[in-house]
């Protein structure tokens, strides 16, 4: 009988790695052997955080070599050379956060097991926070615990030092671990399921979102960011279209109810090099709104789903086209962002696919205002299975307040037209329970868009505007008021079966009485204990 072959450590499986996304898995594999020992809750700042400061100190590290062979170059003495390496000025003044000698992670590495790796981990955290303002109260000082595996967490550290992720020109640190840190926050989404919707959006739609918009300049807002993956991949289209250089092009604003998701996209901006505004802490987008004067060029954003539970001020000036109802904040979403956008500005939003055809609580009436304001440019149908987090069919909702050719831009005049885009169909699964849109997708469907608008990047290839049966239609406000200002893509695209666009149809009414159920049942359950105060009272 052969011997049984010895199973590789978790070192040899890492240096015979040979692709970036098998770096990414072997270390997702280790750190998730600390699942068990830690708070379920603290558990993505827990990795993230580790992430993070082995990016800043990667980054330090880079800069610091760069430094050091210019004043070589310059002819600058050793003895000299060891004096301006420690000026912090020299990274501050290259967007490189300072880091600390005990901060930094090779010395980290050198000292974990003679000192205790949770308790230098801690220490590092509190010392880049306390010299770097700009992320105070982000990092995680969670390491040094009782209830945390030190032996594991010292091997994931060892582990860590031996991915190198710096040092290399022509994919600096920044790069490679913010790669790393999208992966594990694709990660940690499928892991959670449902709860993952609050600090994640499948790239896919985020990426199909910004190519429609191409925010390639000004101002950007999310009102619901999450952990900052439309602030990440507006960067990147930046990036993939004009250069790294102009990456600086965009002013970032967000918000973020939940702290530990506001930290998430804090260190996110921070290890993609973006600077943004997220507020001075976390905050209800609806009672506390962080940035009240904003007037953004454009609005990226994927709120809570048919949420209930939010605070509503009847008299709150955003409503302007209808107050929305108690029991779900949809249209409260889209007036929010409505207020916050420029003269010229244009919003992508991600909603429920109800919110394209619900009567109720007054709903319909705010569907119909903001129709004939002519905000609505574009709706998209989804397809199924795109987010893992819910069952709930979604739609893109696409938002401008100037369908003019807008004087030298040139546009086509789209004023009194929405244009209607069927996706349902598209996309590839791309495990048994989870869809994404192809590059091919994403381009088809941005290219319609920018056809009909008749945008710069439309003229350069030659694109023009027609209606496609079954996929794409340009409807006047006359079509869709024949509608009953109901905007499902399936009812203007045409082509669509009968059966097919009955089923969509059912399958939102089965959703808006689901809902309505659900409140007679509480309706019932208070008239229940209302009536049993009372026997209990003539009882007495």
């Amino acid at each position: 009988m052969p011997p049984r072959k010895k199973k590789p450590t978790e070192q040899e499986e890492l240096f015979s790695a040979s692709t970036p996304k098998e770096i990414q898995a072997i270390l997702w594999k280790a750190a998730d052997k600390l699942r068990g020992s830690i708070d379920a809750a603290q558990y993505k700042e827990f990795v993230l955080g580790l992430i993070f400061l082995k990016y800043v100190s990667d980054a330090f590290e880079e800069r610091r070599n760069e430094l050091a062979k210019e004043l070589a170059e310059d002819g600058i003495s050793e003895d000299q050379i060891g004096d301006f390496l420690e000026d912090r000025d020299e990274y501050t003044g290259a967007h490189v956060f300072w880091v600390p000698e005990t901060a930094r992670w090779s010395w980290i590495a050198a000292n974990a097991k003679s000192q205790g790796v949770g308790k230098l981990l801690d220490e590092a955290m509190d010392a880049v926070m306390r010299e770097n303002a700009a992320l105070t109260g982000v990092l995680p000082k969670i390491f040094n615990r009782d209830n945390i595996d030190q032996k594991r967490l010292g091997e994931l550290v060892d582990l860590i030092s031996d991915a190198r992720f710096g040092g290399g020109e022509d994919r600096p640190a920044q790069d490679v671990l913010g790669e790393v840190y999208e992966y594990f926050l694709g990660n940690f989404a499928r892991a959670e399921g449902k709860r993952a919707g609050e600090f994640y959006t499948p790239r896919s739609v985020v990426q199909l979102i910004v190519e429609i918009l191409e925010p390639y300049e000004g101002r950007v807002y999310d009102p619901a960011c999450g952990s900052g993956g439309m602030f990440v991949q507006a960067a990147k289209f930046i990036e993939a279209h004009r250069g790294r250089g102009h990456k600086a092009d965009i002013s970032v604003y967000g918000q973020e109810n939940i702290e530990r998701t506001w930290r998430l996209a804090k260190m996110n901006l921070a290890i993609h090099g973006i600077d943004g505004n997220l507020g001075p802490r976390w905050g209800d987008t609806f009672t506390d709104d962080k940035h009240p004067d904003l007037r953004a060029d454009f609005v990226m954003a994927n709120p809570p789903f048919n949420f209930k539970d939010w605070d509503r001020d009847e008299g709150d000036p955003r409503w302007r086209y209808g107050v929305p109802p108690k029991n779900n904040a949809n249209y409260a979403w889209l007036q929010h962002m409505v207020s916050k956008l420029g003269e010229r500005g244009t919003a992508g939003i991600v909603l429920a696919n109800g919110s394209m055809s619900s009567q109720s609580s007054g709903e319909g009436e705010i569907r119909q205002s903001m129709v004939e304001a002519d905000l609505v440019a574009c709706m998209v149908a989804l397809p199924s299975q795109l987010f893992r987090t819910t069952q709930i069919p979604a739609c893109l909702w696409f938002l401008a307040k100037d369908k003019s050719p807008q004087g030298a831009k040139g546009l086509a005049d789209r004023r009194g037209e929405i244009l209607f885009i069927d996706a349902r169909e598209m996309g590839e699964m791309v495990d048994r329970t989870e869809r994404a849109f192809t590059s091919a997708d994403l381009a088809k469907i941005a290219s319609v868009y920018h056809a009909w608008r008749g945008t710069e990047s439309a003229k350069t290839e030659g694109l023009t505007y027609e209606n496609v049966p079954g996929f794409c239609f340009s409807a006047s406000l006359e079509t869709v008021r024949e509608h009953g200002y109901v905007l499902t893509p399936g009812r203007y695209v045409g082509a669509v079966e009968a059966e097919e666009e009955d089923a969509e149809d059912v399958a939102e009414r089965i959703a808006t009485l689901t809902e309505e159920l659900f409140g007679l049942f509480e309706k019932s359950a208070e008239l229940e204990k209302t009536v049993r105060e009372q026997l209990g009272r003539v009882d007495a």
